[in-house]
C-alpha cells in the first residue's frame, strides 16, 4: 500500500482550495438572490452566472487540493479529457439544481430535488476527477467513506440552495459562504480518505499531463474567472438601484423617478374650479 500525502505543500493547497470554494459559493448565492428578484431573460442570465460560479468554485477547489496530493513510489498524471469532462459535469449539475430552485413553483420540492441532484452531481464530479488520475498502481475506495462523502455533498448542496432561497443580506451570504466552503472541502477530504493506492513498481512514462502542466494553469484561469465575476457582481446594481434617464439632470434611481413623477402630477382635489 502506497503512502498517501494529501497536503504535500503543507496548508497552502487546503487553504487555497477552501478559498476557492468560499468564493464560488458567495458568488453563486449573490447571483441567485439577484435572479429571484428579476424575471425573464435577466433571471435566466443570473442563474447561468450562479451555476458557472458555483460549478467553477467546486471544481477549482477539488483540483487545487489535488495539487497537494502525492503518493510515495509513483508519479501522478491526469487524463485531460476526463478532467475537462469533470468540469462540465460540475457546471451542468449545479445549473440543474439552481434552475430547479429559480423556476420551481413548489419551493420545498424544488429544494429537495435540486439538492439531491446537485449533491450527487458534485460527488460524481469528484470521483470522475479521481478517475482521471494516472499512476503506477491501482486505486481502490472504502465504500463507507464514499457513501459518507456523497451524503455530505447532498447536505451541502441542499443547504446552499436553501440559503439562496432564504438569505438576502450580504453579511448573511458571507457567513453562509464560509459554511458552504467548509462543507464542500469536508466532502472532498472525506472522499480522499476513502482512497487506497497499491503501488506497482513500473518503469516507463505515465500517460496524461502532470499537475503543473495542466491542472495548475487551468485552476489559475478559472480562479481568475471567479475574481472577475466577483467584480462584475459587486459593481452591477441591484434591481432597486438601476438608473433611469432623468433628462439634463442625469440619471436617477427608479424609486426617485417614481417620487418625482408623483410630485409633479396635479392633485385633482386642489385643482381650482372653472370660472363661470
Amino acid at each position: 500500500m502506497g503512502h498517501l500525502d494529501h497536503a504535500a505543500f503543507g496548508v497552502l493547497t487546503p487553504a487555497l482550495s477552501y478559498l476557492m470554494a468560499v468564493i464560488g459559493a458567495a458568488l453563486g448565492l449573490r447571483c441567485t438572490v439577484r435572479a429571484l428578484g428579476t424575471t425573464g431573460r435577466s433571471r435566466r442570465n443570473w442563474l447561468l452566472t450562479a451555476a458557472s460560479a458555483i460549478g467553477t468554485g467546486i471544481w477549482t477547489m477539488h483540483f487545487v487540493a489535488m495539487l497537494g496530493f502525492a503518493v510515495r513510489g509513483t508519479d501522478i498524471r491526469f487524463d485531460v479529457p476526463l478532467t475537462i469532462l469533470s468540469l462540465l459535469v460540475a457546471m451542468l449539475v449545479v445549473g440543474a439544481g439552481v434552475f430547479c430552485v429559480g423556476y420551481g413553483r413548489d419551493r420545498r420540492r424544488a429544494l429537495l430535488v435540486g439538492g439531491l441532484s446537485t449533491g450527487v452531481g458534485v460527488a460524481s464530479m469528484h470521483y470522475l476527477g479521481m478517475a482521471a488520475l494516472r499512476l503506477h498502481g491501482s486505486v481502490d475506495y472504502d465504500p463507507l467513506l464514499v457513501a459518507l462523502s456523497v451524503a455530505i455533498a447532498v447536505v451541502a448542496a441542499t443547504a446552499a440552495l436553501w440559503a439562496a432561497l432564504n438569505i438576502r443580506s450580504p453579511l448573511a451570504v458571507a457567513v453562509a459562504s464560509l459554511v458552504m466552503g467548509a462543507a464542500v472541502s469536508s466532502m472532498h477530504y472525506t472522499g480522499m480518505l476513502a482512497v487506497g493506492v497499491e503501488v506497482t513498481p513500473v518503469t516507463g512514462e505515465l500517460p496524461g499531463a502532470s499537475a503543473m502542466q495542466f491542472i495548475f494553469p487551468l485552476a489559475v484561469g478559472l480562479g481568475s474567472y471567479l475574481f472577475v465575476t466577483a467584480a462584475f457582481v459587486a459593481l452591477s446594481p441591484a434591481a432597486g438601484e438601476r438608473a433611469v434617464p432623468a433628462g439634463p439632470g442625469g440619471p436617477v434611481s427608479d424609486a426617485s423617478h417614481r417620487r418625482s413623477a408623483a410630485t409633479a402630477a396635479p392633485d385633482p382635489r386642489r385643482t381650482p374650479a372653472p370660472t363661470p
